[in-house]
């Protein structure tokens, strides 16, 4: 106890490690995953306090109050509905016992210790956070053109003459089904588990 109480003051308690994947189904994570929806784990760091976990579909935090309660609050980020941003690794001086993962999810910054052993996992899962992020801006610049193409054709509809009765309301109908395809699936990824399989290697 007395053990537990020295390494948070001293704040080694907060130093994660990378789980292997063999241990993923020994997690308090796992027990939040959509596995219904193919939802899985893909990368995870665990501390005393916390475990950031990350699946195809979001990051599941699962954070706690000091390493020495039982106390855990689930927080679920779903990367279709916060965007990333800002992801830098800190690395490790001579003396250093860690490095550093930081990162923002909307405007929750998130700022994670792990062991400089593990570096070179480290490094995956900055390239795959990256790359999530690209994505989004990608998807982002997409919706805006589909939102402006909505607007020209709008434009457009105003200098014709009125359609035939019952037309109008066919041509909203595909118009709105079109617009709701392409900002919610076409041009909103969900799922990066291609991404995650291209970078992460533990």
């Amino acid at each position: 106890m007395f053990k537990k109480l020295a390494a948070e003051a001293l704040g080694i308690s907060d130093i994660g490690i990378i789980v292997r994947p063999a241990d993923y189904s020994k997690v308090d994570a796992d027990d939040y995953l959509f596995s219904e929806d193919g939802e899985q784990i893909f990368f995870l760091i665990k501390s005393k306090k916390d475990e950031y976990c990350f699946t195809n579909l979001a990051l599941i935090h699962v954070d706690g109050d000091s390493a020495v309660s039982s106390k855990r609050s689930i927080k679920r980020y779903d990367y279709a509905s916060h965007d990333i941003s800002d992801v830098t690794i800190e690395t490790a001086g001579t003396l250093d016992m860690d490095i550093e993962l930081k990162f923002h999810i909307d405007d929750t910054e998130f700022s994670i210790d792990v062991k400089k052993s593990f570096i070179e996992q480290l490094k995956d899962i900055y390239k795959a956070l990256i790359s999530i992020e690209k994505q989004q801006r990608r998807d982002e610049v997409c919706r805006e053109n589909a939102l402006r193409t909505l607007d020209a054709t709008a434009s457009v509809h105003k200098l014709n003459i009125a359609p035939a009765e019952g037309s109008l309301a066919s041509q909203y109908e595909i118009l709105l089904a079109a617009l709701n395809k392409a900002m919610l699936e076409t041009h909103t990824k969900r799922d990066f588990s291609d991404v995650f399989t291209k970078y992460i290697h533990n």
